[in-house]
């Protein structure tokens, strides 16, 4: 193992990414009622001792692993539209990208920014500050590309730029929803072709 140090000083004897992943999986899976110090230590290998040393308690161990995931997430869009050219096509991308990580076995997991905002951020200001930031900045990279869009031809000049990007903002987060369900890929791929008509 990987030996860090936090910001107080106190060592962790493991590798805090893997730890990080570990605890999105079970959060996601459970909700953070559901989930004990005890599910996160049998996920992770990771004794109570070791987590308490390096978290004051649940809480914080979920504001971590909350970061991690909407960095992570985060970053794993930007590749996606880097790989893409003209800003219609880029929205595709985005959209195609929450559609991925909406069926099957991963959809059933359900987002953890979503879960989130259903279950903490009406009484925990501290999460919903990162609820709302995530979903801001979602927006607002909605607006860019459909601007974006309305300049090199791609995407409507008639569009409300606002409307639209409030729109697929909400199917994004209605994807994730729907995705508990477990719903096939191709469902979800057909779902995202029919919302890019907005855009026409």
């Amino acid at each position: 193992m990987v030996r860090n140090s936090s910001g107080a000083g106190r060592p962790r004897e493991f590798e805090m990414d893997e730890a990080l992943d570990g605890f999105v999986r079970v959060f996601r899976e459970k909700g953070y009622h559901a989930t004990s110090v005890e599910a996160l230590s049998a996920e992770t290998g990771l004794t109570a001792g070791s987590l308490y040393k390096a978290f004051s308690d649940k809480r914080a161990i979920f504001i971590a692993a909350l970061d991690h995931y909407i960095a992570r997430r985060s970053t794993g869009l930007n590749a996606a539209l880097a790989r893409q050219t003209s800003a219609r096509d880029k929205v595709r991308a985005l959209l195609t990208f929450y559609a991925a990580v909406s069926y099957g076995r991963e959809g059933q997991r359900g987002c953890l920014v979503v879960g989130s905002a259903v279950s903490l951020a009406t009484f925990d200001d501290e999460v919903a500050e990162r609820v709302h930031g995530s979903l801001r900045r979602l927006e607002l990279l909605l607006r860019m590309l459909l601007k974006q869009g309305q300049a090199d031809g791609t995407v409507s000049a008639a569009l409300s730029v606002g409307g639209t990007a409030r729109c697929l903002l909400c199917f994004l987060q209605g994807l994730r929803v729907v995705g508990k369900l477990g719903p096939e890929r191709a469902s979800m791929l057909r779902a995202v072709e029919e919302t890019m008509r907005l855009l026409d």
